[in-house]
């Protein structure tokens, strides 16, 4: 095993029973589980930031296509009824 370094963390009690929680389920160490979300976090990567300028736009673009008059298509049917046993 690599040198380990030391750290001290707060966590909220819940966080607390969390991880004691797991740590008993897994059978390891309440370090181990910690260690191991450590390297989950960084295995997902940051992400990408949000474009709130590329939001917006997608919003107004829906609420065009709700406000949309739509012709009726005049079908008597519906989905449902396509799927009855005769």
């Amino acid at each position: 095993m690599s040198r380990m370094v030391r750290k001290q963390v707060y966590i909220q009690p819940e966080q607390e029973k969390l991880l004691k929680r797991r740590a008993r389920e897994l059978g390891v160490s309440e370090s181990d589980v910690i260690r191991r979300g450590i390297e989950q976090v960084g295995r997902a990567g940051a992400g990408r930031p949000i474009d709130r300028a590329a939001w917006e736009e997608a919003l107004r673009f829906i609420e065009r296509r709700l406000a949309m008059k739509v012709p009726a298509t005049g079908r008597e049917w519906t989905r449902d009824e396509l799927y009855e046993d005769e």
